[in-house]
């Protein structure tokens, strides 16, 4: 017979069901095998894929018996991919353990009631329990595990009973032509049923391996352990992906846990050479290097790899599922091997070249910054060009709105304008890093500074705005901070020849590494993962852009604002004149910027009068869609539609208007409703605008001014690489100061802390020193 054991384990799903699921299956996932997939977001087209379980993730710690909990929540996932669409397949251990769980006890139970007729009495003596031989156990153990898995797929299925197939193999179903056939004929047809095959090696009559004898070529394959079973089962199934889950995180360049050991996210075949592989799992047959070779051997034919943890707590409920959505976990094995380097090292590059950057003189970083303020304006055509293609291919693909648009848009005053921040930036690097803030005299000889430094690595992810990438860049040059840039691909062209032209000032002092621009497929998330590389990230763009990143980011701070709720608040006491120009401004100025303003708070008192008529009217004039808030409404026999949420940010011409009692009542609104960024009072009464801005608790508070004044260029900071809401750090526009932190400088001449005991010699004395302009250099403080 071709199985030792064949086990039906569930009903069937119908004939209707089947042929609606490989409908689906044939449109959602049209990946046809014959190459392996290139990057990771292909794994989303993946139709059939080979789920192999190692022992270790199997097996409880204590080797004592099966993890039922991991193995639940990984059975969930497969049932959920499964329900998708796809084919799913197992490769399973677990069979020794479980068999040895099970004799174990036993065994147990037989030499208890031996040991009770013996003595005739129920105190029992320690027991030893003898050593239980491999495929003694996998024969005990075959049954009851997959009973286990029919249990497990029936209450987890997302859509109906999840039917499953236990099918145990050998070296011969392989090697042996026919069996070869028949195994594969029959594993085709129980997937074209909507069937789940739970695949092992038949352990219990399984010889022991040839040493030696494992991976011989792409049409030999010697079954010694799963992981060479599930490699030539995917090449034989020709499955699109190979997901092989352990107990460590992937493959190392050195054995995990040793120093300076990293995670290889990629893995090409000629890497072999660079990897020093440790010792073999706690449990089962083979090791790392037994993994490699497997893997290798399923991506030659044509079968994708990835090598992952399948027993971390906080991963295991859903490292299958985040997989095949493309996310980076694990180690991904790939035929393809990019031009350029990866992210990691664009990060690795970036912060050795930021401490060349951070070590300059600032007369040398104003420099660069001077140079690059003159690219601007010398290849202004180049940029112009390079926009334009960008902006032809939005227009044709129809995928910007109008917002974006107008965002993604350069023009030669964009160009001027930008040229004249980064001279600001320029001249405001020579007072950055190294100046002292504070020096104290703690003890005679053992003086204090606090001295201002970079940050070290920054990541700024921005979309549709190319006039981004000079601004970040020279701020970053400013303060000696190391930068990633991840631009939209909206704005590919413009970014690209940008990022050149920010290299070739870098280059008058040869640290063109210092700023990178990730060009390659890096998916946000994976990019927010990097905590080990980036020290903090910075977001521009939508507020859903930025409320993903802060949800994203693993253990990395975030700076930003996830919206610009911004309120203009018209008192009784108001002029109209600057009641009328504040709010033109701050709405139609730039409708689609953060700062402009999107609810109009109007004080009761003008209701029905000339100023509250004007205010309309300009309004209507420059065709604002008004939304009326819920007092609004109710002032109104024919009012305009009411607002949905007074919480909204329309990033167009369009507004709230809402009427509150006093100046307590719209500070009350503005606290509940707004987002913190920029919010303006309109009167001529001074003591209620000094109320207001003292007690609004807002990044940015302005009288008689428009909001649109919210800006790090116009606050004179010559750019900003976003505005912070948050409460501590920079907060408002971030300049170069939010991009600086500190340092504690301590020189002493062989002070101890003992020489400060009630028994010591030395007294504290905590003196202020007046602070000097000078800078110190940025060498001296590492």
């Amino acid at each position: 017979p071709m199985f030792p054991r064949l086990a039906l384990c569930s009903r069937l799903p119908s004939r209707s069901w089947q042929s609606t699921v490989r409908g689906y299956s044939q449109t959602k996932f049209p990946h046809s095998h014959g190459r392996a997939l290139v990057h990771r977001s292909e794994f989303r087209q993946a139709r059939r894929i080979v789920v192999k379980l190692g022992s270790a993730v199997v097996t409880r710690g204590d080797e004592g018996g099966l993890a039922l909990g991991r193995l639940a929540s990984i059975v969930e996932q497969v049932a959920v991919l499964q329900n998708q669409g796809r084919e799913m397949m197992i490769v399973t251990s677990g069979a020794v353990a479980f068999g040895k769980q099970r004799l174990r006890h036993e065994i147990l139970l037989s030499q208890s009631v031996r040991q009770a007729l013996h003595t005739g009495h129920n105190q029992l003596k320690e027991m030893a329990i003898p050593v239980l031989e491999a495929r003694a156990c996998a024969a005990a153990g075959q049954s009851g595990l997959m009973a286990l898995y029919e249990a497990m797929f029936t209450q987890y299925s997302t859509c109906t009973a999840q039917p499953t197939l236990r099918i145990l193999v050998t070296n011969l179903d392989f090697h042996d032509e026919q069996k070869r056939r028949n195994l594969s004929s029959t594993l085709h047809e129980l997937l074209r049923m909507n069937i789940v095959p739970i695949i092992n090696t038949n352990d219990a009559v399984i010889p022991p391996p040839v040493p030696n004898s494992d991976l011989q070529g792409v049409n030999v394959i010697s079954i010694k352990d799963n992981d060479s079973l599930a490699a030539r089962l995917a090449v034989e199934m020709k499955a699109d992906l190979l997901i092989a889950l352990s107990d460590v995180e992937g493959l190392y360049d050195s054995p995990p846990g040793t120093d300076n050991a990293k995670l290889i996210d990629i893995f090409y075949p000629g890497d072999q050479q660079s990897i020093t592989y440790g010792s073999k799992s706690r449990v089962g047959m083979g090791g790392m290097e037994a993994k490699v070779k497997a893997a290798l051997w399923a991506l030659q034919g044509g079968t994708s790899v990835v090598i992952a943890n399948g027993t971390h707590p906080k991963v295991t409920g859903h490292v299958i599922t985040d997989i095949v959505d493309g996310k980076k976990v694990g180690t991904f094995f790939s035929e393809v091997k990019p031009a350029g380097p990866t992210v990691e090292q664009q990060a690795e590059m970036a912060r050795s070249g930021g401490r060349v950057l951070a070590s300059l003189l600032p007369e040398e970083r104003g420099e660069i910054i001077f140079r690059l303020a003159e690219l601007l304006t010398e290849k202004k055509e180049d940029i112009l060009s390079a926009n334009k293609r960008d902006m032809d291919l939005a227009r044709a693909s129809g995928s910007l709105s109008l917002q974006l648009l107008n965002r993604l848009s350069l023009s030669t005053s964009k160009l001027n304008s930008l040229a004249i921040g980064l001279r600001q930036i320029a001249v405001s690097s020579r007072d950055s890093v190294g100046r002292v803030l504070r020096r104290t005299r703690v003890a005679n000889n053992l003086e204090l500074e606090q001295v201002t430094v970079p940050i070290g690595v920054l990541l700024v992810i921005f979309e549709s705005r190319p006039d981004c990438l000079p601004q970040v860049s020279a701020l970053a040059i400013a303060s000696g901070n190391a930068l990633l840039l991840k631009g939209g691909k909206e704005a590919a062209h413009t970014n690209k020849i940008l990022h050149q032209l920010t290299q070739e000032a870098l280059s008058i002092h040869g640290i063109q590494d210092a700023i990178q621009l990730v060009s390659t497929r890096e998916d946000v998330e994976d990019l927010c993962r990097l905590n080990k590389l980036i020290d903090l990230i910075i977001p521009r763009g939508s507020s859903e852009l930025v409320r993903n990143i802060q949800h994203a980011a693993k253990g990395i701070p975030v700076l930003g604002h996830s919206e610009g709720i911004c309120h203009v608040y018209i008192d009784s006491e108001a002029s109209i004149d600057k009641a009328i120009d504040i709010i033109k401004d701050s709405k139609c100025d730039y409708p689609s910027a953060c700062n402009a303003m999107e609810t109009l708070l109007i004080h009761r008192d003008l209701l029905r009068t000339p100023t509250f008529d004007q205010i309309i009217d300009m309004l209507r004039a420059e065709e604002v869609k008004i939304h009326a808030g819920p007092k609004f409404a109710s002032y109104l026999t024919f009012s305009p539609s009411e607002v949905k949420s007074l919480r909204t940010e329309y990033g167009d011409l369009e507004c709230c208007i809402e009427v509150v009692d006093s100046m307590q009542d719209a500070l009350d609104h503005i606290h509940k409703y707004g987002s913190s960024h920029t919010d303006v009072i309109v009167t001529e009464n001074e003591e209620t605008a000094e109320q207001f801005l003292q007690q609004l608790d807002s990044a940015c508070v302005f009288w008689n001014a428009s909001t649109r004044f919210a800006d790090g260029y116009r606050f004179g900071l010559g750019a900003e690489v976003g505005i912070s809401t948050a409460r501590i750090h920079a907060r408002g526009p971030v300049g170069l100061e939010g991009l600086l932190t500190t340092k504690w400088v301590l020189r002493g001449e062989g002070h101890t802390v003992a020489d400060f005991s009630e028994q010591g010699s030395m007294k504290y004395l905590h003196e202020n020193i007046p602070v000097s302009q000078r800078i110190l250099s940025y060498n001296t403080l590492n």
